[in-house]
């Protein structure tokens, strides 16, 4: 597939500079005419003609609500003015050249708070989430001797912006959303779920409902595809890349693009004919059908790509060294056998550590080759 990739990399018009402050107004309430940019970027010019009639509009191409937390962070970007960062951005620095923020190098501007905020990716219902990993916090406050909250984050602007003005200091952040995590508000990834021979990772698929006449990608001409979120690596930028590179299909062109939120929401559409088709994570997929949320039998799958990374889990990059060391050893001794987490995650028994550079290169050739900039202003 990445050569695939690749190839459309050269068709990829220069105007489709989506940086990462595009993709989501960075706050807890949704803002459906920002969310439209990203939209635009990718699907054409008319979206974007749209947008510059709003009276946000400059605040969204300037940061896309990023500018009101760069006040946050402005004396520490100050402080950080003479630094090799790579693409993160200037409030951090990348001294080692790991591709990911270091911690700062005054001691004043470590933070080791009483309580920590917790939260995991806002892929599904939080409720149910939030019994899933009641265990681990438990076990979390054990190790760290720290107070530890789950926090339920409705979107991943939202747990990002969380991070980024330093409210949320431990996080599971998606696929496609660690590098905007990443660069814009100095997640520093360490673990994934995995297996003891250190597998992990899911595939993107293209489903359709059972009965429905569509068997291959080329049949969605005319069709409607539902998206997740633009931020989103299965749910959104790998299948536009693929759609366009491997099958000639493009959104608005070709098929009528919508978007659903959410990845459970995208399959029960699915399941239920209201859309003709949708790109999900199929572990977010099977995890519906173990939990009986939806029939697998109305749904069939048309495409599956090869094998990501799913789900990563960091740290804010200010939290002070040693208490660091002390939530990854949280993880990483964390007892799956019996625990909630193991009967969620079926497939998955342990946390196994990863790095951004190594593990996350392949999400970053996809942003790449579909013009992702990650920049914050």
């Amino acid at each position: 597939m990445l050569h695939s990739i690749k190839r459309l990399v050269s068709r990829i018009r220069s105007s489709h500079d989506c940086s990462a402050g595009t993709f989501a107004n960075f706050g807890f309430k949704r803002d459906t005419r920002i969310m439209k940019l990203p939209v635009s970027l990718w699907f054409g010019s008319s979206l974007r003609d749209q947008l510059r009639t709003l009276a946000n509009f400059r605040t969204a191409t300037l940061a896309c609500s990023i500018a009101a937390l760069t006040v946050i962070g402005a004396g520490s970007a100050l402080a950080q003015a003479d630094c090799p960062r790579g693409d993160l951005d200037k409030a951090y620095c990348d001294r080692n050249g790991d591709l990911v923020a270091d911690a700062p190098a005054d001691p004043k501007q470590l933070v080791n708070p009483s309580t920590l905020i917790f939260a995991y990716t806002p892929v599904e219902d939080p409720a149910v989430y939030t019994r899933v990993w009641d265990g681990f916090i438990k076990h979390m406050e054990k190790v760290t001797g720290k107070k530890v909250v789950f926090f339920p984050v409705q979107s991943n602007s939202a747990q990002i912006e969380a991070m980024r003005s330093g409210r949320l200091h431990i996080a599971g952040v998606n696929t496609g959303a660690n590098p905007i995590a990443v660069n814009c508000a100095g997640f520093v990834p360490f673990a994934i779920m995995g297996t003891k021979e250190g597998t992990f990772g899911y595939e993107m698929e293209i489903i359709v409902p059972a009965d429905s006449p569509i068997k291959t990608p080329a049949d969605l001409k005319g069709k409607k595809l539902a998206f997740t979120a633009p931020t989103s690596n299965s749910g959104f930028k790998a299948p536009s890349a693929i759609l366009e590179s491997e099958f000639n299909l493009k959104a608005e062109r070709d098929f009528t693009p919508v978007f659903s939120g959410k990845h459970d929401n995208s399959v029960l559409g699915v399941a239920n004919k209201d859309y003709d088709a949708a790109a999900v994570a199929n572990e977010v997929m099977f995890r519906m059908f173990e939990r009986k949320v939806v029939d697998k039998a109305k749904i069939r799958t048309i495409y599956k790509s090869e094998t990501f990374p799913t789900t990563g889990y960091g740290h804010a990059h200010n939290l002070d060294p040693a208490l660091v060391a002390k939530i990854k050893e949280a993880f990483f001794s964390f007892p799956w056998e019996g625990s909630a987490l193991k009967a969620e995650f079926k497939t998955e028994d342990r946390f196994v550590p990863i790095t951004y550079q190594k593990d996350w290169s392949v999400i970053r050739k996809i942003d790449a080759a579909t013009g992702v900039k990650y920049s914050c202003k």
